[in-house]
């Protein structure tokens, strides 16, 4: 019988998930590749335990009905120490029509339910600084031998192997870039990085952070790096469908702009990016795809439709709207077409764990400018045009450069869907398979 993996659904469940959502659910068709026995956990807010077909529909419920004395509920919470939260097992009835949701109910063999677990255990540590013991089925109740947290949570399984994935240590790195309580994250990753059964990092330099930060043995982290496969959105789509549907939706000419896609957020170094965007001068428009994250006043500034003076367009005044445009949430398919037609994306981020855009582009024979901070030298290799990501105006030249030469694009395309098998499904599968198989 196939050895059994249980992820957290936490980022999974969310409707406009995270990176780390993302790295969820590459991390089941991993899995599945690999023969495993997928398992997930979800902590919705109410479980409906009327009949099976109910508590399956309570999972993806639009809008779920608070449970009585909700409120009492939650600050019962916050006074009581962490107990041991049973899961349910959900059936799979085959009547919710999950299609739609595809992005939140991955495929899976066995899903878990416990309400509000996730919320729960975090305000449990909050208080008591204490791990939610959680189980998941029982000796041959088909519980997994291994629960693989795709985040550091204040969880544990008992029953099961624990591993736990980082991202990266931002909030210590960077601690303006993140509201987190930064003791609280320190005392956290402490607990869990000396518990674990094992420890995944997403790139070498979220590794060298934590053997750095918390003098974590090197033998007890493995760094699996990430991986995506697009395959599924760009295979139905010529590059004439994807120029047809760019052009019709946005009305933007294929390899007619510069795209950055991600969450707006200080770390994303968005203020220097269209600083550097409009000292340029170039006529070709720039796209922001990205839902608004916290603390983004500054990056925001720069768009605002008024007319403003800016110094570094030598004085000249322009409507923000006719160079720049910014959405807030594309689906898959339109934003795998839309980076399949940009001149290049932009992505010169102050730091990042890993930093799946700079993959995602190359994959996608889009040309990357990024930086040289954090894990992204890691990612692009010799495939990207790496800048200072402090440096207005080296950002500003690769702009220029990557504006003006055609061949440097076809280059860099070129180099970049090479550098990017290196990080694909298969490499991605093996790591996992690798460190699986010290727990099984």
């Amino acid at each position: 019988m196939a050895a059994s993996v249980c992820i957290d659904g936490f980022n999974i469940s969310l409707k406009r998930g995270s990176g780390v959502a993302t790295y969820g659910r590459n991390l089941l068709s991993c899995l599945t590749a690999l023969g495993y026995e997928t398992q997930i956990l979800y902590g919705p807010q109410r479980q409906l335990k009327i009949n099976a077909l109910l508590s399956e529909v309570s999972l993806f419920d639009a809008s779920p009905v608070p449970p009585p004395f909700a409120r009492l509920s939650e600050t019962l919470d916050w006074l009581t120490p962490p107990t041991t939260r049973r899961a349910r097992r959900v059936n799979q009835s085959g009547v919710v029509i999950t299609r739609q949701l595809a992005p939140r109910a991955p495929p899976v063999d066995v899903r878990w339910s416990i309400p509000n677990v996730f919320h729960r255990a975090n305000r449990a540590f909050v208080t008591w600084r204490g791990m939610t013991p959680v189980r998941l089925g029982g000796a041959g109740a088909g519980g997994p031998q291994i629960m693989h947290w795709t985040c550091p949570l204040p969880m544990r399984a008992p029953r099961a192997a624990n591993v736990y994935t980082f991202h990266d240590v931002v909030p210590l790195r960077l601690p303006f870039a993140t509201l987190d309580n930064k003791r609280r994250f320190y005392r956290l990753c402490e607990r869990l990085l000396r518990q674990a059964d094992h420890v995944v990092s997403v790139s070498e330099t979220t590794k060298q952070d934590l053997i750095k930060v918390f003098g974590v043995p090197e033998a007890r982290i493995t760094t699996t790096y990430q991986s995506v496969d697009l395959a599924r959105y760009v295979d139905p789509k010529s590059d004439d469908d994807a120029a047809r549907e760019i052009a019709g939706v946005f009305n933007l000419d294929w390899r007619g702009y510069f795209l950055f896609f991600g969450g707006i957020e200080p770390k994303k170094n968005l203020p220097r990016i269209i600083e550097a965007y409009l000292a340029s001068g170039v006529a070709t428009p720039l796209i922001l795809v990205g839902g608004q994250g916290w603390l983004d006043e500054d990056e925001l500034r720069l768009m605002h439709h008024d007319l403003i003076e800016i110094r570094a367009l030598r004085d000249q005044v322009l409507r923000r709207e006719d160079r720049i445009r910014r959405y807030d949430y594309l689906p898959i398919s339109l934003l795998v077409s839309l980076i399949r037609g940009a001149k290049a994306t932009l992505f010169p981020s102050l730091y990042e764990g890993f930093g799946l855009p700079v993959l995602e582009s190359m994959q996608l024979g889009a040309p990357v400018l990024t930086s040289t901070a954090g894990s992204l030298p890691e990612v692009a290799g010799e495939a990207a045009l790496s800048v200072d990501p402090y440096d207005t105006q080296a950002i500003r030249r690769g702009i220029e450069a990557l504006d003006a030469d055609e061949g440097l694009r076809t280059d860099l395309a070129a180099r970049g869907r090479a550098q990017a098998v290196k990080f694909s499904p298969a490499a991605h599968q093996q790591r996992l398979a690798d460190v699986y198989a010290r727990l099984v």
